[in-house]
């Protein structure tokens, strides 16, 4: 049986911890947590009520607040951090790493710092003490949707096709499909670049603006994203995939079911209506 280790313990990591679970091949899967007393009340209540609540964990899946434990005898390890935290977690997270892990990053975005993509700062940490086959999984995907077993497609990328294809296998459920892609630059910029256009489209929400205003924004912002994704060298059609038409689908009806995406979206309105009553700029 394949031990999974998940690092992060915020709504996705606790909802990739329930989809595993339900895969059609049996996991040991633990769920890290960076909170000890969270991690104590996850284990204690099978409930994550602070970033997921009402979605329970089976009694299989082991909850804890120590890396080394949570890694203990891991074959595969998913990444599930913020972005901002994925260098720091990797770091401490090695020395308790076998070699010949594999490693999935489902964290979207990029390192602030340095504007690398997971699967670069992953690399960078890692490599040193080997090199590690990786993937990453992206796409429309809410935490709350696919706890609750609703069907949630993936897109899995690897440069190894290999790699991806056992993947694919390894963590297929009756309600979680993965489709998988060897363009990883397109799907980690795709993911990242989602992030921007979910906190417009809040904004857009909040301003009280309609569906005409909601689609051109979205239409005109994966026209941009494809843009900015081919000149950095990804292909056009992963943009038209899952990782990017995928999540703007997302967008168009999330309708403030992700509270963090409005909630920034909230607060874009009230940047736009200060610069609107501010007047005309006359100098930066």
């Amino acid at each position: 049986m394949t031990k999974i280790a998940i690092l992060g313990g915020g709504g996705w990591g606790t909802a990739l911890a329930i989809v595993l679970s339900r895969s059609r091949k049996p996991h040991e899967i633990a769920l890290w947590v960076h909170n000890a007393g969270l991690a104590e009340s996850i284990g204690r209540e099978r409930e994550n009520k602070t970033y997921l609540p009402g979605a329970k964990l089976p009694e299989s899946i082991r909850v804890y607040p120590q890396l080394e434990a949570a890694l203990s005898g891991a074959q595969v390890i998913f990444g599930a951090m913020p972005s901002a935290n994925a260098r720091a977690v990797y770091t401490s997270a090695l020395p308790f790493v076998a070699a010949g892990a594999s490693f999935v990053s489902a964290s979207k975005g990029l390192e602030p710092s340095t504007h690398l993509r997971m699967s670069e700062v992953l690399a960078q940490v890692v490599s040193p003490k080997f090199v590690p086959r990786m993937a990453v999984i992206s796409g429309p995907s809410f935490a709350a949707e696919a706890a609750r077993g609703e069907p949630t497609a993936v897109v899995l990328a690897s440069r190894d096709a290999a790699f991806a294809t056992e993947m694919q296998e390894e963590f297929a459920g009756p309600n979680f499909r993965l489709y998988t892609n060897d363009d990883v630059l397109g799907v980690e910029l795709a993911g990242a670049m989602k992030n921007v256009m979910a906190i417009a489209a809040g904004a857009c929400q909040g301003l009280g603006l309609g569906s005409n205003a909601l689609a051109a924004l979205i239409t005109r912002g994966l026209a941009e994203m494809a843009r900015l994704a081919m000149a950095l060298g990804a292909r056009p059609e992963t943009l038209s995939g899952l990782a990017g038409c995928g999540n703007r689908a997302r967008q168009r009806t999330f309708s403030g079911r992700n509270p963090r995406e409005h909630a920034h979206g909230c607060r874009g309105r009230e940047y736009c209506r200060a610069v609107a009553g501010a007047g005309p700029r006359t100098s930066d």
